[in-house]
């Protein structure tokens, strides 16, 4: 297949004639709403299959490799980096592609490269197939986000969107268990093989079950059915939508919109806490409290466990408690989070029961913002301008995922993990300062940047 194909393969579906019978419109809607969503959800779970998967296979590869712990850091770093940025230039991308085609080649790719992952055994290549399964992952999320706006509409997207990132929750706990269970009865390499066929078989599907936005399969907008138009929003008709050039979506509705400097700053330190005990609990729970790798890999479930109950709550909460206000639902989430990770870090040794308690409650409160932010971002910008919004904060967020690998893993060896959970709590108080100013803000803060654009 050529460039020129693949780039054919990822433009827009075109528009096609609009269904007259609204009987049909309606059955068709309902029925596409959950394929739609079922799939994207079974694929953006797949996508966590291979995402920081190698954390799980660390003891082993430390065992057999013998690297150090800031050494493997490195790789969550070279991650962090290249799937941020690649989240940014794919969301600039994913606002104009087609993202059942995105969606499912990226799936497949990082799949591909979990498997020369695994056959790897120098830093070298463990560091190329890191940056190449950052780049690829990027792919996941801006599908996601134009499904989730084109799809859903404003007054009852937190809960959709929330009942869609439980997605990454679920393969995010499953996934360790996967890898810890495998690697300790296979070796640590073929941990990383199984996920890598998952995914490549979870791409395909992807293909069979997605397509891309209502018009495209002759319905109308999810505006004009559910007759549900946010604040600002001018009432055009379905097929009259127009898409915005890269330009506008990137400078007008993102760049220079301060609300979304004000969520992707609060975003980094969110995603440093997201990454502190996403990508160091397991060990720290070995090396320090005496766990087995089984044992300590539970608690990544229950942290995931937790993040699947928080993040339902919070888009529920959001929706129905505080008018699609997501800002105040956000700050209590932050708040809340520096008492948790004080509350785990004093947790004595001998105690399992506490720690796995006290990780689901930091999952909890950590995935709430975590799920908001993005969700915020997407409807203070523009409809149109979806992908590249939460694009922008991903890459912002991503970096600040980098900082929990080496500069943590780093802190850990020099000052212990005491100083691992000082950073934890500061960042937590620095997303809350930043999220503050933040909390009345709702679709109707873009209102006049979606007013030149319409």
């Amino acid at each position: 297949m050529s460039f020129k194909t693949i780039l054919q393969v990822l433009q827009p579906a075109p528009f096609i004639d609009p269904i007259e019978d609204k009987q049909t419109v309606d059955r068709d809607y309902k029925r596409w709403r959950w394929r739609i969503f079922y799939s994207m959800f079974v694929g953006y779970m797949l996508y966590y299959f291979t995402r920081m998967h190698f954390v799980f296979a660390m003891p082993g590869m430390i065992e057999e490799l013998g690297y150090e712990r800031a050494q493997l850091g490195i790789l969550t770093s070279i991650l962090s980096i290249s799937y941020g940025v690649s989240k940014f230039v794919s969301g600039m991308i994913g606002d104009h592609s087609n993202p059942r085609y995105m969606m499912a080649i990226g799936l497949i790719a990082t799949g591909i490269v979990s498997l020369f992952f695994g056959l790897s055994s120098t830093l070298l290549f463990f560091a190329l197939f890191t940056l190449l399964n950052g780049l690829f992952q990027g792919f996941g999320w801006p599908p996601c986000a134009r499904y989730l706006t084109h799809w859903y509409s404003h007054n009852e997207r937190g809960t959709w969107w929330s009942c869609w990132n439980i997605s990454h929750n679920i393969g995010g706990a499953l996934i360790p268990i996967i890898v810890a269970f495998v690697a300790y009865y296979y070796g640590w390499r073929f941990g990383l093989f199984v996920p890598g066929v998952l995914c490549i078989i979870g791409g395909l599907f992807l293909i069979n079950r997605l397509r891309d936005t209502p018009q495209s399969l002759g319905l109308p907008s999810i505006e004009e059915w559910r007759d549900d138009y946010s604040a600002g929003e001018k009432k055009v008709k379905s097929h009259e939508e127009k898409e915005l050039s890269t330009k506008e979506a990137l400078f007008e509705h993102v760049l220079k919109n301060p609300f979304i400097w004000l969520l992707g700053i609060a975003y980094l330190f969110i995603y440093v806490t997201r990454g502190a005990f996403n990508g160091w609990t397991h060990l720290f729970l070995i090396q320090e409290k005496g766990y087995d790798q089984i044992s300590a890999s539970y608690s990544i479930f229950f942290f995931e466990a937790g993040g699947i109950v928080g993040s339902l709550f919070a888009g529920w909460f959001s929706d129905r408690y505080t008018m699609g206000r997501r800002g105040p639902v956000n700050v209590v989430y932050a708040l809340a989070l520096v008492g948790a990770t004080i509350l785990f870090w004093l947790v004595p040794n001998g105690h399992p029961i506490l720690d796995y308690m006290s990780v689901s409650l930091i999952g909890f409160l950590v995935f709430g913002p975590q799920m908001l932010i993005g969700l915020a971002a997407a409807e203070i910008a523009h409809k149109k301008a979806a992908a590249t919004a939460t694009g922008f904060l991903g890459l912002i967020a991503y970096l600040g995922n980098s900082l929990s690998g080496y500069p943590l893993g780093r802190i850990i060896d020099d000052w212990g993990w005491e100083g691992f959970f000082i950073a934890a709590a500061v960042c937590c108080a620095m997303a809350t300062l930043f999220l503050i100013p933040t909390w009345g803000a709702t679709a109707r803060s873009g209102k006049d940047l979606e007013t030149k654009a319409a």
